[in-house]
């Protein structure tokens, strides 16, 4: 294999030298070529030198200058296919995620697969490369993008359901039924409701903020955030709830405690007043309050 300087020179003979930013000055580093900004390497120049530069770290002894050079070096100079294979999640993102936070992760795999690669099996850099970005890309999104958090065998079934219902909605030239699309992913219809309704915890939005004034207009429709038109928590409800236990449990008593409780409660009276009405002591009016009111705390807290 020539060496990618003898490459370039023999391409510099023919067309022309090349544009300063597209191919850096490249001087002596020990053993290898000195490139002083690999960010600005072509594409076409970083696939001949990455293999040199992958050939001598893998011949160099980790942690020295050489390899330290070497590594930064093929990392940076393949930045570019970090962004390559980033460009298709620009859409998934929906504006949630910031495109250079996809760059970052994807470098993650370019750095993974520099680390891996091996020049003895005679394969392109980017053959093992581009799977390793990608797939850092996809976990990022599965783990950290999706509003609630729902099992991964749901989030890696949602990509799969949009892409069948693309398909079908194609050959039927309408929307399928969950039958249809489990029978064409060989699922059980559970499982694709299940994860129709885990599709809907991927994105999320604030209550606070206000929709779209011109289509909610057109439409007809409240204009206001959705917090300003829900319902609040009404105090009386936990009223309500007591009331409904406590119904059943006021029936059983007998015809005596209830008219004790409608004077004590309803009517407002004191226990001497009680007494007076009902021709006892006031004394046994308060031992049949406490007994009665114990019989419906117990009953209630059973409940």
């Amino acid at each position: 294999m020539p060496h990618p300087l003898a490459v370039n020179s023999r391409r510099e003979a023919v067309m022309g030298a090349p544009d300063r930013r597209e191919c850096p000055a490249i001087r002596s580093e020990g053993s290898l070529p000195r490139i002083d900004e690999p960010l600005q390497v072509a594409p076409a120049d970083a696939r001949e030198l990455s293999r040199l530069f992958l050939i001598r770290l893998r011949s160099s002894e980790e942690g020295t200058r050489e390899y330290q050079y070497a590594r930064n070096t093929l990392i940076e100079m393949n930045i570019s296919l970090v962004r390559y294979a980033a460009a298709p999640f620009r859409s998934q993102a929906n504006g949630c995620v910031e495109f250079e936070d996809l760059i970052q992760v994807g470098t993650i795999g370019l750095i993974k697969a520099v680390d891996r690669f091996d020049p003895g099996r005679h394969v392109e850099f980017s053959t093992l490369a581009l799977p390793y970005i990608t797939g850092e890309i996809k976990r990022y999104f599965r783990d950290t993008t999706w509003a609630v958090h729902v099992p991964r065998r749901l989030q890696e079934l949602r990509p799969e359901l949009a892409r069948c219902q693309e398909a079908l909605t194609e050959i039927l030239g309408r929307a399928p039924v969950v039958r249809e699309v489990a029978e064409y992913l060989r699922l059980s219809e559970g499982t694709v409701i299940e994860g129709l309704v885990a599709a809907n915890a991927y994105n999320s939005a604030s209550l606070d903020a206000a929709g779209n004034t011109e289509e909610r207009s057109a439409a007809g429709t409240d204009s206001r955030p959705p917090a300003d038109t829900v319902g609040d928590v009404d105090p009386a409800m936990d009223r309500f709830e007591d009331f409904h236990t406590l119904a059943p449990l006021l029936r059983e008593l007998g015809e005596r405690d209830r008219r004790i409780l409608r004077m004590r409660f309803a009517q407002e009276m004191t226990q001497a007043e009680i007494g007076a009405e009902l021709g006892i002591s006031q004394m046994q009016v308060s031992r049949l309050l406490s007994r009665t009111l114990a019989r419906l705390r117990s009953g209630m807290l059973a409940d």
